[in-house]
């Protein structure tokens, strides 16, 4: 069944910090800005914490994940209200031009051949569809690698690559990497540190008691995220010919 990635993936009973929360809750806000009365695929949707919250806006919400684990989990959260299947990104198993949006958040880093799962976007995106992806930012200095991955795209690389398949994407940034006070700044430096010598630790279990110890409490996650959870503002516009060092997360928006 290939790599298990359960062990990465935020579910359902994870105790999770604030920014975390708000990064998740984010991601599937931005979306929801393109998904009205649209019909809607998220490829690697994880535990599918953001497809409820879709699926308000969408006509259709569909969710897929490479580990049956994680199928298995967002279908207790769903039961046979939001169709799940597993599914390989690089190989997607349905009609051409079948979607109006296709999502793929934090997860092309772990594609073997992310040209191929381009092609297959491209293929199942209607007329003035539009594929929408969100990465961590391989520029920011606190950078850390998933253990799973197999390759980080610079914004100038993952735009070569959004353009060499056909798209024409545009390029956007949020949370930035600037502290906001002292305590920040000592986080900062500590994790920046941190991640220098390789002690972070390689699951989200495994990294909950450091982030008791830097951030204090930690949150529950829920099977769905929730309108007013947290705070958004839009992901700001970026250079896409430029490496970016301003922020922590890089989505792109790309038509077809």
């Amino acid at each position: 069944m290939g790599i298990d990635y359960t062990t990465v993936t935020e579910v359902p009973g994870n105790q999770v910090t604030q920014e975390q929360l708000a990064r998740m809750f984010h991601r599937y806000r931005f979306a929801a800005g393109f998904s009205q009365g649209k019909d809607v695929l998220e490829v690697a949707c994880g535990a599918g914490v953001g497809l409820g919250y879709l699926a308000q806006k969408a006509a259709k919400v569909v969710g897929g994940d490479y580990t049956e684990n994680l199928v298995k989990e967002a279908k207790r959260t769903y039961k046979e209200k939001i169709p799940l299947l597993r599914l390989d990104a690089h190989s997607l198993p349905f009609q051409t031009q079948s979607f109006d949006v296709l999502i793929l958040y934090e997860a092309i880093y772990y594609l073997v051949r992310p040209e191929d799962f381009l092609k297959e976007a491209r293929r199942l995106l209607r007329k003035d569809g539009v594929l929408l992806m969100a990465t961590v930012n391989k520029d920011w200095s606190e950078f850390n690698p998933s253990p799973f991955s197999t390759r980080y795209f610079s914004v100038p690389e993952l735009t070569a690559l959004l353009k060499s398949e056909g798209f024409k994407p545009e390029m956007y940034g949020a949370f930035s990497v600037l502290p906001k006070g002292v305590k920040d700044k000592i986080i900062a430096m500590v994790r920046k540190a941190a991640v220098g010598l390789h002690l972070i630790p390689k699951t989200m279990k495994g990294k909950e008691l450091l982030k008791k110890i830097f951030y204090g409490k930690l949150i529950p996650l829920k099977g769905e995220i929730e309108e007013g959870i947290c705070e958004y503002a839009p992901p700001g516009s970026i250079s896409a010919d430029t490496p970016n060092h301003e922020y922590k997360v890089i989505y792109t928006v790309a038509r077809v």
